[in-house]
């Protein structure tokens, strides 16, 4: 969203838009007629409701690798009408394999710290959530499993706890979180280790570890967990679990339908907490507890949060 001057239409916004040039100008009215623009004696400005809602929600760069990333997957809609109903990727009609962010996160640097400092943007109001939702009592080590920038240890290290954490994940988001970490003023007490937490060994001794939106639950991780804790360690790990293995869950039904449209399957499966539960017993954890994340609005990614917490 940028400010546009009247006298820039012609111009600037044609160049954008192209032909008809005043296209540009009847997008503007209708942004002014959503409440997303107001019109002055100096051009088009962001409305106050946009300001709150969403210039200041999230930083300009973060708005802007989005938009970048939405354009990038324009492709799963491409023709859908058409490809819909065809067993196979939307990707394939164009001739392109589908992208892989992770494979993106490793390969571009660039990449890899702009989506770390959005995903730290956007879960800021999460960690904050759990600071107030997870007992820290007797927690002075931390394990951060696919921690990411460590925006929710970040929200853990400011309870009134004397705790460490060890945020794991690959190479590049790591780089990018000991940045952020050093702009919170917690890099002495958070440290970065890169590994591939399904391949590598985990470090040990750790009272509590914790899977915060990382949606892998495979029994083989789940066990290296348990193995690296203390005794009476704690697991927390926070989701968004669907209702039923045929039920997204509601605030992921969009990504859901598009990661159908790039990965297609003759069945539908969604991951519950019975079934990581299941998991988790199998590998030795007990002591069960289910709680709902409470959260302050309604934006979706601070939404259908689930706390699944199991002690070794």
């Amino acid at each position: 969203m940028v400010t546009c001057r009247k006298t820039f239409i012609d111009t600037k916004c044609r160049r954008i838009l192209a032909d008809p040039w005043n296209r540009c100008h009847l997008w503007l009215q209708l942004l002014c007629k959503l409440g997303l623009l107001e019109e002055g004696a100096e051009g088009y400005a962001p409305s106050i409701i946009a300001r709150e809602a969403i210039l200041n929600a999230q930083s300009q760069d973060t708005w802007a690798f989005q938009a970048h990333e939405n354009r990038e997957s324009s492709l799963y809609v491409r023709d859908l009408a058409l490809n819909i109903g065809k067993p196979m990727s939307t990707w394939q009609p164009v001739n392109l394999p589908p992208q892989h962010y992770f494979q993106q996160v490793q390969g571009d640097p660039d990449y890899s710290a702009r989506f770390t400092r959005k995903l730290y943007e956007i879960h800021i109001a999460l960690a904050d959530q759990l600071a107030t939702t997870i007992s820290m009592q007797g927690v002075k080590t931390l394990l951060d499993l696919g921690g990411g920038s460590g925006v929710v240890s970040f929200a853990l290290l400011r309870t009134p706890y004397d705790l460490t954490s060890v945020v794991v994940d690959v190479e590049s988001v790591c780089q990018a979180g000991r940045e952020i970490a050093a702009e919170n003023g917690l890099e002495k007490r958070i440290t970065y280790l890169p590994a591939d937490i399904l391949q590598d060994d985990l470090p040990t001794g750790f009272d509590m570890a914790m899977l915060c939106d990382v949606g892998v639950f495979s029994a083989i991780l789940l066990h290296k967990i348990h193995a690296v804790l203390n005794p009476k360690g704690r697991l927390v790990i926070v989701d968004k679990f669907a209702p039923g293995k045929t039920t997204a869950p509601p605030s992921r039904l969009g990504s859901a339908f598009l990661a159908s449209l790039e990965y297609p399957a003759p069945s539908i499966e969604f991951t519950t907490t019975e079934v990581v539960q299941t998991r988790l017993q199998q590998v030795g954890f007990r002591d069960f507890s289910i709680t709902a994340v409470p959260h302050k609005d309604n934006l979706p990614w601070n939404i259908d949060w689930i706390m699944l917490e199991a002690h070794k």
